[in-house]
């Protein structure tokens, strides 16, 4: 028997406000979010507002996480902000060369940020 924690699913939520989009991703990032990841995109360029990525509970990304982020950069209107990114996320955005693409976002938490996982951006 294992101790080995059980892997984090991923998850993919879009969160649309009048001034701009937040995705929030959690867990793990990789191709089993795929289909997630191309709909939240889809979601958030056709707004035509600010995005940002809230991943500060992401587990784990791999080049499906990196395409998403890639794809956003490329095709927004407005600078992609990064937020509360892991090391990790960080290290694999450098290892790509990615990293100069995005703005990288440390926001002070309030209560109320730190309690939800959308941030506390309205649904």
């Amino acid at each position: 028997m294992t101790d080995d924690p059980a892997p984090e699913i991923g998850s993919v939520h879009v969160l649309i406000d009048p001034d701009r989009v937040r995705v929030v991703l959690t867990g793990e990032i990789d191709a089993s979010t795929s289909p997630d990841l191309t709909l939240a995109a889809t979601e958030a360029l056709a707004t035509g507002s600010r995005i940002e990525i809230d991943c500060r509970y992401v587990t784990f990304m791999d080049s499906t996480g990196v395409a998403f982020l890639a794809r956003l950069a490329a095709r927004s209107s407005w600078r992609v902000q990064l937020l509360h990114p892991p090391a990790m996320i960080r290290f694999l955005l450098e290892t790509v060369r990615i990293s100069e693409l995005l703005d990288i976002v440390e926001i002070p938490e309030t209560s109320d940020e730190s309690s939800s996982p959308d941030g506390g951006l309205p649904a």
